[in-house]
């Protein structure tokens, strides 16, 4: 018990004894330990100036700076077509510098430091788009002339122009920037149409602007067509031209103008077929037009049924996929039907509006300043009815094709849906009339020039490529 509580007492006592000893070995080297500690601070200080001035991984408030972005914090928003309802708290999200939500993704600047496959295996639709302000824009309204009045969003005052500088970049391959002289070298002697309506038009003037960087053509069009027209660039011996046929198929107007059409199924309208044995590519779209009120015929006269027709008239009423799935598998037939064509035939697939707060004629608008990323929203409802629906028809197309002519006729897909679903700040949206034009509705169907569209043609540079 003694030697116990002794040791206790030890335990005590030993440490008292300690700390007096260290408190004055302490007071003794007070002044040697001070210069040590002030100089340390002083370093420290020293050596963080510069992470503080320069921090390793900040991202600047201003979008037009070159340092890189990956993605931007956005909530998620599922349906965009004809939203009625409020996107307030969305808008000021968006509206906000891109900065990066998510530390697995990768900060890159278009496709600079990516160790990735060969093109020639890679999809270039499944992807995302990237922040990427060193190259756009590719060209302006005053390099432009070809730039149609109602896409010219520069011209109108479109107040951010960041939507010009974000680039479309594959999960799996580089997609270079658009190379002119590398299109037209492939294209030399050859002649490419586009089949369609405006949107088809929108693509046909991106690609002429980007071309030209190199080469302006001359305009040969037939005076006596209002709609479609032709370019030749006689230093390629290459012809450009647009066929307009928002069906596709043989169409007539109803004879009050009242905006109901009359389409006729089974056939391919002769805007466009009767001239395709000339070209060497056709780049073949349809959209929007299909959700018009439509009257549909075969064999010339037998009323087969319609959409958003009358209760009143005595004929089916077919939801809006009937009529889409029709005049594709005609028009594609009819291609392969055509023994004087050896072509490529291209589907440019179908691009969403992107109207909220209301329809497009009753105050819809298109006001957002940033890409949706790839994960935040996908094809839905209509869209993605139509879009399938032309996919499965040129998927028959593609097969019968390989089936019948022994390959001397290709059809390839230009799938630019899924890529601009997520641009709807790509649109002119107010900025396609004076400010004086109050009366006029919104565009959030048509893209600006420059804009998002421009991707579409190194898509097509790309696939040439591949072909050839």
């Amino acid at each position: 018990m003694k030697q116990h509580y002794a040791s206790s007492l030890d335990d005590q006592v030993l440490p008292m004894i300690n700390n007096k000893n260290r408190h004055d070995h302490q007071q003794k080297s007070i002044p040697k330990f001070a210069i040590l500690r002030g100089a340390v601070t002083v370093l420290t200080i020293l050596s963080l100036i510069p992470l503080l001035c320069y921090p390793l991984l900040s991202y600047p408030s201003d979008p037009s700076s070159p340092l890189p972005f990956s993605s931007f914090s956005l909530p998620s928003f599922p349906n965009l077509i004809n939203s009625s309802s409020s996107s307030a708290n969305f808008l000021t999200t968006s509206a906000s510098s891109p900065t990066s939500s998510n530390e697995d993704d990768d900060a890159v600047v278009g496709q600079n430091s990516v160790s990735l496959e060969s093109n020639d295996k890679c999809d270039l639709f499944a992807g995302q788009w990237v922040w990427d302000p060193e190259n756009a824009p590719y060209y302006t309204n005053t390099t432009c002339t070809a730039i149609h009045e109602h896409q010219n969003c520069m011209k109108y005052g479109k107040p951010n122009m960041d939507f010009t500088k974000w680039r479309w970049r594959p999960n799996e391959c580089v997609l270079p920037l658009f190379n002119p002289e590398k299109f037209l070298e492939i294209v030399r002697g050859k002649s490419l149409g586009f089949v369609g309506d405006s949107i088809a038009r929108n693509q046909m003037q991106s690609l002429i602007c980007l071309l030209s960087k190199v080469n302006y053509p001359v305009e040969v069009s037939d005076a006596s067509k209002v709609q479609t027209k032709s370019w030749f660039y006689s230093n390629y011996n290459f012809t450009l031209s647009i066929f307009w046929s928002p069906y596709l198929v043989k169409i007539k107007e109803t004879a009050n103008y009242s905006g109901r059409f009359d389409l006729y199924l089974d056939e391919a309208d002769p805007e466009w077929i009767s001239h395709i044995h000339y070209y060497d590519y056709l780049v073949i779209s349809a959209g929007q037009w299909f959700f018009r009120p439509l009257m549909f015929y075969e064999n010339n006269i037998d009323l087969v049924g319609c959409l958003y027709c009358k209760d009143d008239i005595n004929c089916t009423h077919f939801g809006v996929t009937y009529g889409y799935r029709r005049a594709f598998e005609t028009a594609f037939k009819t291609i392969n039907s055509l023994e004087d064509f050896n072509g490529i035939t291209f589907l440019r697939t179908i691009t969403p509006s992107h109207f909220e707060n209301g329809l497009w004629n009753k105050g819809g608008n298109c006001i957002r300043t940033r890409p949706f990323m790839s994960n935040e929203t996908s094809l839905d409802g209509e869209n993605l009815d139509m879009y399938t629906t032309q996919v499965e028809e040129f998927k028959v197309a593609e097969r019968e094709a390989k089936e019948k002519n022994n390959g001397l006729k290709k059809f390839r897909l230009l799938d630019t849906s899924k890529s601009m679903w997520l641009r709807p700040d790509g649109h002119p949206n107010t900025h396609w009339h004076g400010p004086e034009e109050t009366t006029k509705h919104n565009d959030c169907i048509h893209w600006c020039l420059p804009g998002p569209i421009d991707i579409w043609n190194d898509f097509l540079l790309e696939i040439l490529k591949r072909e050839s």
